[in-house]
């Protein structure tokens, strides 16, 4: 269509219809009012000139309603996410709830720790055993020796680190390296030894906690308060039945009979070890234990890369279980190690 730049020589009146305020139907986004309307001139009718001066003649009705209308604004639309967002905002509702002290973690689903809840037996078999162990340790100032100082040292590396943190930990729960069927086993054995539970229970618990970490579900989750998140969850099994539904994700586990015979027969273990330190060395071998994490403190760097056999990533970062299980490799009896590429690294440094 061409635009007539001129009005031409025998102009013809047209009709129009009456100009309408525009509405909002239901479903439609809102119109927003913003533009004056220019009345000097316009192109009207399929390009068609049309002029404000005299020499146009337009129809008497015409010009009446333009004239009111003349500074009316001409609508526009503006999307519904506009219109919503200057609507004022309701208050967070992580505001509703409390902090843990010196974190940025929101209580938001609160559980009772010790009182207003229910315990059944597994609750204060477990809560007893973690007492007597702790009114034990009360005595270790005045049953001092070094055969039974030298004695919780060697355990403590025998059942922390090579039964929790390289069995249980690294190589059940994320399958970091691989090592012979009957090395496997005699280090699940030693984490039976440090009172922690079943290898089919302790893999089960944390698969649980690294799949719904920090959440609702997470076995021993922040949100529902810092100290459940520390311990009450281990004298609450109602709670990860409740949030987890069981052991259900050990099948790997669950299919092999020796870790079926751990599940069942647990408690005896640590007793009959317990009958065999009071035997050898008396009341003293009891209660001396050393308290080490044996690179468990490098967690930041577990919930990087959990498939990592090694935590402590940089070379200040002391981490003992890496270096037994380098040594495994390098006498052949681990394989198949898992660690982060300098790549994966920088990229979660990112």
């Amino acid at each position: 269509m061409a635009l007539i730049a001129s009005p031409p020589s025998n102009p013809k009146p047209h009709q129009f219809s009456p100009l309408h305020r525009a509405t909002r139907l239901p479903g439609q986004a809102e119109l927003v009012l913003s533009r004056a309307m220019s009345n000097t001139s316009m192109v009207l009718n399929s390009g068609h000139y049309i002029s404000m001066s005299n020499k146009l003649l337009l129809n008497t009705k015409f010009s009446t309603h333009l004239r009111k209308n003349a500074n009316r604004t001409v609508p526009h639309i503006t999307s519904a996410a506009l219109v919503e967002a200057a609507e004022p905002k309701p208050e967070p509702e992580a505001a509703k709830f409390r902090r843990i002290l010196l974190s940025d973690v929101v209580v938001n689903h609160p559980r009772r720790v010790f009182f207003g809840r229910k315990w059944n037996a597994d609750d204060l078999a477990r809560a007893s055993v973690v007492l007597a162990m702790h009114s034990l340790c009360l005595f270790a100032p005045f049953q001092f020796n070094w055969s039974a100082l030298l004695v919780a040292v060697a355990l403590n590396v025998v059942t922390g680190l090579f039964g929790i943190t390289l069995s249980f930990h690294r190589n059940l729960s994320h399958r970091s390296f691989k090592v012979p069927k009957w090395l496997e086993y005699f280090f699940a054995y030693c984490g039976v030894q440090a009172f922690q539970g079943s290898p089919i229970d302790w893999v089960s618990t944390h698969r649980y906690h690294h799949q719904f970490v920090d959440s609702e579900r997470d076995p021993h989750s922040p949100t529902a308060g810092f100290w459940f998140s520390h311990m009450s969850w281990i004298f609450d099994t109602t709670s990860i039945n409740e949030r987890c539904g069981g052991p259900k994700n050990v099948g790997d586990l669950r299919k092999q009979p020796f870790y079926r015979f751990l599940e069942k027969t647990y408690y005896i273990h640590p007793i009959a070890l317990g009958a065999l330190l009071y035997d050898l060395g008396g009341f003293p071998f009891l209660v001396w234990l050393a308290l080490l994490t044996f690179g468990e403190g490098w967690h930041n760097n577990h919930h990087a890369f959990k498939y990592s056999a090694r935590h402590g990533l940089e070379w200040w970062e002391l981490d003992l279980t890496w270096y037994v299980v380098k040594f495994l490799q390098a006498i052949g009896l681990a394989t198949d190690v898992k660690v982060p590429t300098e790549v994966q690294k920088q990229r979660m440094a990112i």
